[in-house]
């Protein structure tokens, strides 16, 4: 997911070198003109829990301009891969639409964010509901054995405009036939969403209006309850909000200090 607020500009002084490593870019992908994925070398002591978010940074290395990403690789994975949206109008847009295999980037060396399942009280069932790029950290989240053992049901909720924005919809469809989660204990349950192409999905509506009504529920023929579900959202700030509040009214409630949650929200707009 990419932030909508200006980019920073930082000027890269002696203490701040060391806040960063430069990394290289090993593999581009698009989905579509505007939605890429992309992987870069990683640094041997970046550690990240599934769910955190790290801070990249393209241009000068004295005129560096810096966003926000979330991790979309695996803990094991020896690179580091993301998901982003080009905005238009956007300076950090402007250069990563630039970007090639063999470039460099900027990445500090710290992670950072709360959606991470360790966050959460234990449960049964682990809701992931995404907009957009929104996506990206579920994707790690899915690509870690220890989740599929931590929870029975893994259910993943993607909604997009066009159907060719479903990123990573081969690979999810895929997971529960791979050897790392064939024997898991877990059941994986995907549900595209897509508004705008008639009949590409059984869903077309925004995702606080199918849980408002029900039909989010009925679909995936699973209930969500705040003594069995754990609810985690990433996307944009309006379906954050509502569900927030949708889910509030359902006795959910987020994490504070010695009290884990049933419910976790990302936002670094």
């Amino acid at each position: 997911m990419i932030s909508i607020a200006e980019p920073e500009t930082r000027t890269a002084g002696p203490d701040a070198i060391d806040k960063w490593t430069t990394e290289r870019v090993t593999w581009i992908h698009y989905w579509t003109p505007t939605l890429l994925s992309f992987r870069t070398t990683r640094y041997r002591a970046f550690r990240f829990t599934p769910g955190h978010y790290a801070r990249l940074g393209l241009g000068p290395a004295d005129r560096l301009v810096w966003r926000p990403y979330s991790l979309v690789s695996a803990q094991y994975h020896d690179y580091l891969e993301f998901v982003a949206v080009l905005v238009p109008g956007g300076e950090f847009s402007a250069r990563l639409a630039q970007l090639r295999v063999g470039d460099e980037i900027a990445v500090e060396k710290a992670c950072f964010g709360f959606l991470t399942t360790p966050q959460l009280a234990p449960g049964r069932d682990l809701w992931m509901l995404a907009s957009g790029t929104g996506l990206g950290p579920f994707i790690s989240i899915l690509r870690d054995p220890a989740q599929w053992e931590a929870f029975e049901r893994l259910i993943v909720v993607h909604s997009v405009r066009h159907a060719t924005e479903l990123a990573y919809r081969d690979e999810i469809a895929a997971m529960p036939g791979e050897a790392l989660f064939a024997d898991a204990r877990a059941r994986l349950s995907y549900i595209p969403v897509v508004t705008r192409d008639a009949h590409a999905t059984e869903l077309r509506d925004r995702i606080p209006n199918l849980l408002a009504d029900g039909r989010l529920e009925a679909h995936a023929q699973i209930p969500i309850s705040a003594e069995d579900s754990r609810v985690m959202v990433c996307g944009n700030p309006e379906m954050a909000r509502e569900l927030r509040q949708l889910l509030a009214t359902r006795g959910f409630a987020t994490s504070r200090r010695g009290a884990p949650g049933q419910m976790a929200f990302e936002k670094y707009w």
